[in-house]
C-alpha cells in the first residue's frame, strides 16, 4: 500500500515539474507580416480626348496689289468668331512630374470678318470689306511638367511643336472707291478655297484632377501660333482671274479646353503580400 502511494506521489511530482518547465519555455513569435509596397501615383501609357473653343487673331491681311509704291493701308480691322476644338491623343507618364503626348486636333470653321482703308500717296483711295471662314488640322508633340498635387488637383505647364494645315474658305472681298478717278462703283471679288501647311507651336497651362487611378480630368489653356493662311486666286465680279491671293499673316489663338486622360496601364490599387514560406 505504501508502495502505491509512493508511486502516485512520484508521478504527481513529475507532472508538476513538466508543467513548470513548459511554463518557462519561450513562446514562438507569430509569422512575420509583410506590408504592401507603396503604390506609385503615376505610370505608363494614357489616352486623351479634349473639346474646347478658340479665340483667334490674325496680324494682317496681305495682297500683292497693296505692295505697289504709294499704296498704304492706314487702318485694318480683322477678326474671327469663336470656333470649336476637338482633340485626341496618346501619351506617356514618365514619372510623377513629367509626361508627354502626341495629339491630333481639328479646329472647326470660324467665320472671318475684316475691313481696311486704302490710301494712295496719303489720299484715301477706298475701302474693302472681307468675309470668309477658316479651319485647321493640327498635329502636335507636347511635353508637360506637373507642379505638385494639392487636394487631388495638379497644376501643370507645358509646350508643344508641330504642323498646322490652315484652310481659308468662301473668301469674299467687297470694295468701294472714294476717288472718282478710280471709279465709284462697288466691286466684288471671290477667292477659291486653299490650304497651307505651317510650322506651329504652343504654350500650355492648366489644372488636372485625378478622379481615380485610371482617369484624370483636365481644364487647360493654350496659346497657339498656327503660322499663315492663304486664299486661292481672286476672281472679280466679271469672272476675270488675275492670280492675286490674300495671305493671312501670323494666325494666333487663345484656346480653352476640357479634357480627360485615361491611364491604360495604371498600377494596381493594392499589392498583395508575398507568400509565407516555412522551412522544415
Amino acid at each position: 500500500m505504501r508502495s502505491v502511494k509512493f508511486i502516485l506521489a512520484a508521478g504527481a511530482a513529475s507532472l508538476m515539474s513538466t508543467a513548470v518547465l513548459a511554463a518557462d519555455m519561450p513562446i514562438a513569435p507569430p509569422p512575420q507580416m509583410y506590408a504592401p509596397p507603396p503604390v506609385e501615383d503615376f505610370g505608363g501609357w494614357y489616352l486623351r480626348g479634349d473639346i474646347g473653343f478658340s479665340n483667334q487673331k490674325v496680324k494682317n491681311l496681305d495682297i500683292a496689289n497693296y505692295r505697289d509704291p504709294g499704296i498704304t493701308i492706314p487702318s485694318q480691322k480683322l477678326g474671327f468668331d469663336t470656333g470649336g476644338i476637338y482633340q485626341i491623343g496618346v501619351g506617356y507618364q514618365f514619372n510623377n512630374w513629367f509626361r508627354g503626348d502626341i495629339t491630333g486636333q481639328y479646329r472647326g470653321s470660324a467665320n472671318f470678318h475684316g475691313l481696311d482703308l486704302v490710301s494712295f500717296n496719303g489720299v484715301p483711295l477706298g475701302a474693302d470689306t472681307y468675309s470668309g471662314s477658316k479651319s485647321e488640322w493640327v498635329v502636335m508633340a507636347n511635353a508637360y511638367v506637373d507642379l505638385g498635387t494639392w487636394w487631388c488637383v495638379t497644376p501643370f505647364v507645358g509646350a508643344g511643336v508641330g504642323m498646322s494645315r490652315n484652310t481659308i474658305s468662301n473668301f469674299v472681298d467687297q470694295g468701294v472707291s472714294f476717288n472718282p478717278a478710280f471709279g465709284t462703283s462697288p466691286t466684288t471679288a471671290y477667292a477659291a478655297n486653299a490650304s497651307k501647311w505651317n510650322f506651329a507651336w504652343a504654350l500650355h497651362t492648366g489644372l488636372a484632377y485625378k478622379v481615380n487611378p485610371g482617369m484624370t480630368v483636365e481644364l487647360g489653356y493654350s496659346y497657339m501660333n498656327l503660322g499663315d493662311g492663304v486664299t486661292g486666286a481672286l476672281t472679280d465680279f466679271q469672272g476675270a482671274t488675275r492670280g492675286n491671293t490674300f495671305t493671312f499673316k501670323d494666325i494666333t489663338s487663345h484656346d480653352v479646353k476640357l479634357g480627360v486622360r485615361w491611364n491604360i496601364d495604371s498600377p494596381p490599387a493594392y499589392a498583395p503580400p508575398p507568400p509565407l514560406i516555412r522551412k522544415g
